[in-house]
């Protein structure tokens, strides 16, 4: 059954990726790479990493996606002001592309793909065993840092305070 989670995660997420790269509107492209990520959060689910795949969908698809949409809407892309390539740049984007894909399959050949994967015994990335090691043998450096964040945002706070003028 995990494999067939895997590989409907792959199938998606190359075909969102290339959805990225062939469509025409920018919006829908980040939209497009919002689906990639969190493929790729499943991803890490499979291989028994669950904090990492939170972390991922928190910071790349979430706060990540929204600076990209940020700036889009900011620039407003026009299609009359973009510049068309010429084939000649289309061909060797395609010739780079396809000398990049050669190479991963040459990187990548004789791999073991799938270790450790199907079994599902390791237990590294579970929330539950992080937690117990953040709390047992890193405690201290752990509430050091909350302070260091309250003083930072105590700080934020006051530089950021109006003074306003006062009356005489």
């Amino acid at each position: 059954m995990t494999l067939y989670i895997f590989y409907f995660l792959s199938f998606l997420a190359v075909l969102s990726a290339l959805m990225v790269v062939f469509s025409k509107s920018p919006v829908h492209s980040v939209l497009y790479l919002v689906i990639t990520l969190f493929s790729l959060a499943g991803h890490y689910v499979i291989l028994n990493a669950q904090f990492l795949a939170v972390v991922h969908v928190i910071v790349y698809a979430g706060a990540i996606m929204v600076l990209f949409l940020y700036v889009i809407m900011l620039l407003n892309l026009n299609q009359e002001n973009e510049q068309h390539k010429t084939n000649l740049l289309k061909f060797a984007a395609v010739i780079s592309a396809g000398l990049f894909m050669i190479l991963l399959i040459g990187t990548f050949k004789g791999t073991e793909v799938f270790a450790n994967v199907v079994g599902g015994q390791s237990e590294i990335g579970m929330v539950k065993n992080l937690g117990l090691v953040m709390f047992r043998d890193f405690l201290l450096p752990f509430e050091i840092t909350s302070l260091l964040l309250l003083a930072a945002m105590v700080g934020a706070v006051i530089l950021g305070k109006i003074d306003k003028p006062k009356k005489a």
